[in-house]
């Protein structure tokens, strides 16, 4: 039985159900429950803190975990990336008042021997280290952003999403982003005292493939076109699909139909080229899951 974390709270909580549900896995309809058992696909998933999941598959009692990926990096447990799933973006910034006691803009180096408030002491100390700063680190567990207002911090280090909070309390983000974060599937790094089971292989194989499938389907969309065989070549070069486009002929001489897959941000232009062409029919469609896509990438064409 394959073991997953998920989070039981927090922004990526209900993004990583949702997207377990269109992966074809069972959830809890109960956000109370910390687990929950899908015998027909051989998965028990836990609902745990997001700060907590690395910790847990890093220990091997889980085999597989959906966290941040600052979290992961902050808890220092073993483990590494398997694929990014795509929603949960964030970046990990320094904040403070706009202004310096002194009247300057703040950068890194205003925040040498000043006291900074943060939830993840270790992304932070690090990146002093790499920028050769010195400062107190205060480790706090959550609303970070009163310190400064309390007197606790001269500034604060968090993750920023749309940066909200930091204006309702004074705050401005400044210098380059310590980290940039999204949701991360996650699994142990592999030890040799420890090793996996070729059946758990075979299922984080089959869960990851899952995943993966979503992820594309959702930058992804269906296209299929009438198109006249004298352009036909033209059509192709501006909808390769990731292997190469489907093209059949019609029962009309001279058109054939034609199917690929278009990158959903450039959709509407690839359709405008088409229409140019001379292209008739022209519709897209949701594409709700795939596989086997190892991750190929549609090619931009010469005009996008």
């Amino acid at each position: 039985m394959l073991r997953v974390a998920l989070p039981n709270k927090g922004t990526l909580a209900e993004p990583a159900a949702t997207m377990m549900r269109e992966a074809g896995y069972r959830q809890r309809t109960d956000s109370r429950d910390l687990s929950m058992l899908d015998e027909e696909n051989g998965v028990e998933f836990f609902y745990l803190r997001p700060k907590d999941i690395a910790t847990y598959v890093g220990s091997g009692d889980l085999h597989l975990g959906i966290t941040g990926a600052d979290l992961m990096e902050e808890s220092g447990s073993q483990v590494k990336r398997v694929i990014e799933l795509g929603f949960g973006a964030s970046k990990f910034r320094f904040a403070a008042p706009p202004l310096t006691e002194n009247g300057e803009k703040w950068t890194i180096k205003h925040l040498e021997g000043k006291k900074i408030a943060t939830s993840y002491p270790r992304l932070v100390r690090a990146h002093l280290a790499r920028n050769r700063v010195r400062a107190d680190i205060i480790k706090l567990d959550g609303a970070v952003e009163i310190s400064v207002q309390l007197g606790l911090a001269d500034a604060i280090a968090d993750v920023v999403s749309s940066g909200r909070t930091l204006r309702q309390h004074g705050l401005v983000p400044f210098d380059e982003a310590i980290a940039e974060s999204q949701a991360t599937l996650i699994e142990r790094e592999p030890r040799p005292d420890r090793p996996e089971t070729a059946e758990i292989k075979q299922a984080k194989a089959v869960f990851t493939g899952r995943l993966q499938g979503v992820v594309y389907a959702r930058q992804y969309l269906m296209l299929d076109y009438d198109c006249p065989n004298d352009v036909l070549e033209q059509a192709k070069r501006i909808t390769p699909g990731m292997q190469a486009p489907t093209v059949s002929p019609l029962t009309e001489p001279g058109w054939s139909a034609v199917r690929s897959m278009v990158r959903r941000n450039i959709a509407n232009k690839v359709m405008d080229d088409l229409a140019a062409l001379g292209v008739r029919a022209i519709l897209t469609s949701e594409i709700r899951s795939c596989r086997a896509v190892d991750g190929a990438q549609i090619q931009p064409y010469a005009n996008s």
